[in-house]
Order: structure tokens, then sequence, then C-alpha cells
């Protein structure tokens, strides 16, 4: 992995080059690659022994305590020790500086090595992220400069077990908190004091002791004049809700918030990460004399989703990341296993199998070579889509007054497909890794079905495929006029216009461009009748063609990037991009059929005829 994600990184993106920009510029090729190693041989020794312990021993609740195993805390010591939570932040922050694109190269490692075990880190320097944009100064160096050291670790809480992705009904309450005398405590250094009465589910990290505190990051409603929270999403606020409370200078005061974990989900994969259903003020804990949980509000009353999409954007291409990390440890371990073991003899010209010869390793036969390729085009285009994607980010902090604007439009319409992409096709390389081991691939003596469970849970975090799907073609693909989808239009018509004068890449040249006129038709006819229930009926199978686009562009743009190279790396490349153009690519038409022409069935299926 190590040899593509170099190649990506400095041969593709010519990620080095950021060292000339005044934010990097103590930065070079010699102290990323100094980074990469350090997290490299962190995961391999920290993580990478413990994951099937973080599996097999998943969290327990006794009623009162979380347990998890020793390496759990061992290993995250270990990420905190490496920096790696304050990357990306300022210098003056106890951060490196580092560009958003080789931080999550770094955390490429972790992923790989045991996903759940990073998710509290992930999660962590997300809602640190979020109060650094947003929140006040004392917030900053209370809350979120102690998230970046690694003392605490926090959380985001949206969902709850009635509304689900549905943010608009959500039901936690925050009313402002009040003295004997019924005065607000709105000048509390910490921000303006609310109480919070409501229950969080899904909580990932939301209850362990893996660090002295747990910053929560809560999605509530404060009432109107009327008493009553205000309808649909405008009405949603952001509460900073500590597991202990502080005080001014980040200490804890001793006393316990009033945030009580109610029980643990036991899931399909991800077990290392605790995952919760948190009550909220119901009264286990009377913080400063009385029930509820204290919050203090970020920003103002009513800027909560707006903020909170700040700090989920970026997990969205996180979770994108751990999705192909999954695929690519799955993908090695089936790979190692095919050039292991024996089975099978080859078809003689006769069309018989002579049982007297030795048998060919299972790398041999044409059929696990094409599960193989099918692999590694799906891990290594979903390596290179999000490391493109980090890239933009980085244009967008530090790129010129263009550079900016057109990385963010690109942003717009390719973070549905950073998340939603790799979630369904690095889990299918999962599947694929199981085909190879065949029966042993779905024990538990090898590595590959643990793969699977884990990543099948990312095609439901950070908002489904469907909701997904609903985000690219109900608002992404039509907002400003459709000039986010026009300016990734003009990229991908660049990248077919330079491959088509390079000998052997013509033909996959006119097919990109091809594709891309087949999903610009298909948006135009999905909307032709101005109708939302008519166009977004098919919104999936338009979110699956309009991925598989877009990587096959990736594949396009990386192939280029070889250069005329002609070693076994550049000729696994090459291979790859042609599986994706050869067996991949000539799906979209299907899926673009429905939308063309918004096909009916699913609006006009009924509950009865099931």
């Amino acid at each position: 992995m190590r040899q593509t994600l170099d190649f990506l990184l400095y041969d593709w993106l010519k990620v080095q080059d950021l060292g000339r920009r005044e934010r990097f510029s103590e930065h070079s090729r010699e102290t990323f690659d100094a980074v990469l190693d350090t997290c490299e041989k962190i995961a391999r020794e920290k993580f990478a022994p413990f994951n099937r312990l973080a599996d097999t021993e998943e969290p327990r609740f006794d009623g009162e305590r979380v347990h998890l195993p020793k390496a759990t805390h061992e290993a995250l010591a270990a990420y905190v020790g490496s920096g790696m939570l304050a990357a990306a932040q300022d210098y003056e922050h106890g951060g490196m500086q580092l560009p958003c694109v080789v931080e999550m190269a770094a955390n490429c490692f972790f992923s790989k090595a045991s996903v759940s075990l990073g998710g509290y880190a992930m999660l962590t320097n997300g809602n640190a992220n979020l109060l650094m944009a947003h929140g006040t100064d004392t917030q900053r160096e209370v809350f979120a400069m102690n998230e970046l050291s690694g003392r605490w670790f926090g959380t985001m809480c949206l969902s709850e077990p009635q509304a689900g992705s549905s943010l608009s009904d959500v039901a936690t309450r925050a009313e402002p908190d009040t003295g004997g005398d019924g005065t607000a405590f709105e000048a509390d250094p910490l921000g303006p004091r609310y109480r919070l009465t409501g229950n969080k589910m899904w909580i990932s990290g939301g209850e362990h002791e893996i660090t002295e505190n747990i910053v929560h990051l809560v999605l509530a409603k404060i009432p109107g004049p009327d008493g009553k929270p205000l309808p649909g999403t405008k009405g949603i606020s952001l509460f900073i809700v500590p597991k202990h409370l502080v005080d001014t200078q980040g200490q804890l005061t001793g006393e316990r918030n009033d945030v009580a974990l109610a029980g643990l989900n036991h899931k399909l994969g991800y077990r290392g990460t605790t995952n919760c259903l948190l009550n909220f003020g119901e009264g286990r804990q009377t913080p400063r004399g009385k029930k509820g949980a204290i919050g203090y509000l970020v920003g103002k009353p009513g800027e909560g989703l707006r903020q909170m999409f700040h700090m989920m954007n970026e997990a969205r291409i996180g979770v994108g990341l751990g999705a192909v990390m999954l695929g690519y440890a799955g993908y090695e371990a089936s790979l190692e296993y095919a050039r292991q073991r024996p089975q099978g003899r080859p078809v003689t010209t006769a069309g018989i199998k002579d049982a007297a010869r030795p048998q060919a390793l299972i790398i041999e036969h044409a059929d696990v070579k094409r599960m193989l390729l099918a692999q590694k085009s799906f891990v290594e285009g979903g390596l290179a889509l999000e490391l493109f994607c980090a890239r933009l980010v980085d244009e967008q902090h530090t790129g010129s007054e263009d550079d900016v604007a057109a990385a963010k439009r690109l942003l717009e319409v390719l973070i549905p497909i950073a998340k939603s992409w790799p979630s369904e096709w690095c889990l299918e390389a999962n599947s694929l890794a199981i085909q190879v081991l065949g029966g042993y691939g779905y024990t538990r003596d090898f590595p590959v079905e643990q793969y699977w469970r884990d990543n099948r849970l990312n095609m439901i975090h950070e908002g489904t495929h469907g909701i997904q799907a609903l985000d690219l073609l109900g608002r992404k693909v039509v907002m400003d006029g459709g000039q986010a989808l026009m300016a990734l239009a003009a990229r991908i018509s660049d990248t077919a216009q330079r491959a088509g004068q390079v000998p052997g890449l013509a033909e996959a040249a006119n097919e990109l461009g091809a594709a891309l006129a087949a999903v610009g038709g298909a948006t135009k006819k999905a909307w032709s009748t101005g109708e939302p229930e008519a166009a977004l009926a098919n919104a999936t199978p338009y979110l699956q063609a309009f991925g598989h686009t877009v990587l096959a562009w990736i594949w396009l743009d990386v192939a280029l990037a070889l250069d005329g190279r002609d070693d076994d790396f550049a000729h696994g490349k090459r291979a790859a991009q042609r599986y994706f153009f050869a067996y991949e690519l000539p799906k979209i038409h299907a899926w673009l059929g429905v939308v063309a022409r918004r096909e009916a069935l699913t609006r006009e299926m009924q509950d009865a005829w099931f």
C-alpha cells in the first residue's frame, strides 16, 4: 500500500509543491514522509495486533462503567502521543500545520490496522475542528484544545431513537438555565448556559474511560415563546455538553453532568468503538443542585445544523477513507492467500484436466484474477478519490481566490461520492475477498470476514446512500444553475482530452467522454418536468452512475501520471484502470436509463403489493 500511497501523493497530486505556500512553508517531502513513517509504525505495532481482540472483546457495560480491553487504551495513547489529533492545526495551537491531504494519508494506516480503534480519534478531531471554527475563544481554549491534546475525547450527538436521520424531528430540548430567582445564566464564561433533556441514539464514543472527560456536541431545540420547539431544522441549536463539568481553566470541578448511558448497541462490526444510547437530563445526576444536562450554546440559536455540517463534511471524507482502507486490508489478505493456496489444475488443449499434474495456485485462475482486479480497481481508485478530495480541502484553505472558488464547487458535488462510493464498492471488494478465500473466507481463522462486517456499517455512517443520493441529485448538481456539475465536467473533459493524445488511452478517453455526456443528459431528463418527486425517485441509481463516472475519471487521470513507466507497479495500475473501464463503467447506462425516463415503479408501488 505504501508504494501506491506515495505515488498518489507525490507523482499524481504533487503534494510536495504545497511547501511553497506560506502555511506549509516549513514542510517538504521529507517531513511528510516522516509523519507517514511514524503513523505506519504505530498502526502496525499498536493497532493491527489488537484488531481481532477489539472485535471479540467488545465494550461491556456493567451498569456503572464501560469496560474496554487494555489494548484499546494503549493504542489510543500511542495515537495521542503521535500528535496526530492536532496535526492540521496552527503551530500556536500545538499543531503541525500539516496539509489535510497528508493528514488523511497518515490516518490511512490506522483505519487499515483497526478502524474501530481509530474511530475515537476521528470523532474527537472533527469535534475540535468544529469548535475551533465556531466556538468562542474560551470554548476553543477549554474544550477544543483539551481535545486536540488528547486529554479529552469528543462525540457528535445528532440522531434520536424516534428520528433517525430526520433531524427536523429532533426532540431534545434546551431551556435557559436559571437560578433560584429565575435569572438566566446567559453570561457564563463558557457560553450561554442551558439545561438539556432528551435522548440520543447511535452515539459512537459516547461513553468510555479512555480519557478523563468526554465532550459531547449535541443538537437540540430551544423552545419558542409559546414553550414549543420550532418545527423543522431552523430551530436546531448546537451545545457543548461535557460528561464532567469543568471550570474556565479546563479543570474538572468534581461534578458529573446529567448525561447517562442507557445502554450499548451491539453492532455487526466496528465493535471496538462504543456505540451508545445516551439520556440527557433524566435526573440521575443533579449538577449544580438540579436535574438537566448543562450545555453551553455554540454560536447563535438556530445555527446548530449549519455548524454541525462543518464536522459532518469532514466526517464524510473520513468515513469514505475508512471504507477504502477496510477494502484495502481485505484485498491484501486475499491477494496473499491466492498466491499461496494451490487448488485446481489448468485445462489442457483437449478440454480436460490432467489429475497427474501438480495443482495450480489459485492466482493463476482467470476468475480469481478477475476478483483481485476488481478489488484493486475499487480500493486504489477509492484511495485516489479520497486523497483528491482532501487535496481540494487544502486548495480551499490556502489557494488563490480563483482556486478557492473552484475547489469549493468541486467539493460540493464530490462529497456525496467521497462518502458513498467507497462505502458500497469497497464493501464489494471485501465480499470478493471472502470469495477468493472460499470456505475459509467466512471463518474467523482469517480476517476478511471481520473487514466485511466492519465495512458494512459505512453504508449507514454519516448519511445513508439514499440521503447522499438525494443530496447529489436534489441539490448539488442543480445548485447555482449547475455550476458545481459544470466545474466537475470541465475537469473530466480536460483529463479525457489529455488522455486522447496518449497511445493506449485514447479509447478510454472516448468512453469517459460518452459517460460524462450520459450523466449530463440523464440529469436534464430527470428534472425536465420540474417535479422533485419524479426526478428523485431514482436518485440512488443516479448516485451509482455518477460515482462510477467520477472513478473512471480518477483512474484515467492516475494512468496519465504513470508517464511511460514500464515496471510491474505501472502495469498493475494500468490493468486496474483497464478493468474499471471494461467491467464497471458500462454499468452506468443501465442505472441512468431509469433516471432519464423517470421510471415510476418505486413511486407507484403500494404497500399491499409486497
